[in-house]
């Protein structure tokens, strides 16, 4: 295996890596919460994968009910350039390609659905606080990965740091994401991985998921309640994507992960997770895609 096949394969990898950590942040503030924003594996040529899948999620950012929902998957490498389309989340990554190591940098958009749509929410309590609209999060990365650093010349290490900020007023505020993953193919038809994040949220966040004022107190029953901005949680995930055409440079695969998130601090002692909650979150997603 060459090292420019290594990174295809690693690429079409990013797919169930950032597709599996997308996969709360349709119930809570958006993909990229919960994705890695750095590439996990770099495309030497052009390519484009795309697919679908399943993501098993939370009803909210803190439940403990859990729903099914839709998430599409787009790739695409041209000339070095990247773009990424996950479930709610896109990101393109503006810096070409070198060898060994890589940088990474460019653009995040996040559309947040927390707690958007209250016929979504099981907990009848939580249901009746106060609906927020969609929040649209604005941003950009940076990051830097190397190939070749563990267990063969064909692994992939990448270190990440994201901000983006509500630009439509739903929480008004900024979230700081570390990031960094590990990725490494067992062969040219199977590759695993593994991620850890953690996100730093500003005070609009805290105040728009987790506060509960006197009015809605009244209206749902759960005490009152304030906190301010912080570390917020923190994620490990880890990922599986497998052929099924015997290629991960072309056809179909398929992939999968799953992952745990802990809510930290003052938000996990907010009534809507302790009360009508909890501050473990587990996650899911399996899809199937193809890459051209």
């Amino acid at each position: 295996m060459n090292r420019s096949t290594n990174r295809r394969l690693l690429a079409t990898f990013a797919a169930a890596t950032t597709l599996a950590f997308a996969a709360p942040a349709f119930a809570q503030e958006g993909a990229a919460a919960a994705a890695p924003d750095a590439t996990v594996g770099k495309v030497t040529g052009d390519s484009l994968t795309i697919g679908a899948a399943g993501v098993y999620i939370p009803d909210y950012e803190g439940s403990n009910d859990y729903r099914f929902a839709p998430a599409p998957i787009v790739l695409a490498k041209w000339h070095g350039f990247g773009l990424q389309i996950l479930g709610n989340r896109a990101s393109v990554d503006l810096i070409p390609d070198r060898g060994q190591w890589n940088f990474e940098a460019g653009p995040i958009g996040v559309i947040n659905f927390n707690r958007s749509d209250p016929d979504a929410i099981k907990d009848i309590r939580v249901a009746r606080l106060r609906e927020r609209g969609n929040a649209f999060e604005l941003g950009g990365y940076l990051g830097v990965s190397k190939t070749g650093v563990i267990t063969s010349p064909y692994d992939t290490l990448s270190l990440s740091v994201s901000y983006r900020h509500d630009l439509t007023r739903a929480h008004d505020s900024g979230i700081w994401q570390p990031s960094i993953s590990y990725v490494t193919p067992l062969s040219r038809k199977l590759a695993v991985g593994i991620n850890a994040q953690a996100q730093h949220v500003e005070r609009g966040y805290a105040n728009a998921y987790f506060n509960i004022g006197p009015i809605q107190s009244a209206a749902s029953g759960l005490p009152q309640y304030s906190t301010d901005g912080g570390w917020k949680s923190y994620t490990v995930a880890a990922f599986v994507t497998h052929s099924l055409t015997g290629d991960l440079l072309h056809g179909f695969k398929i992939v999968a992960g799953g992952g745990y998130t802990r809510l930290l601090g003052g938000f996990a002692r907010s009534p809507i997770v302790t009360v009508a909650g909890t501050p473990n979150q587990w996650l899911g997603a399996v899809g199937v895609a193809y890459t051209f």
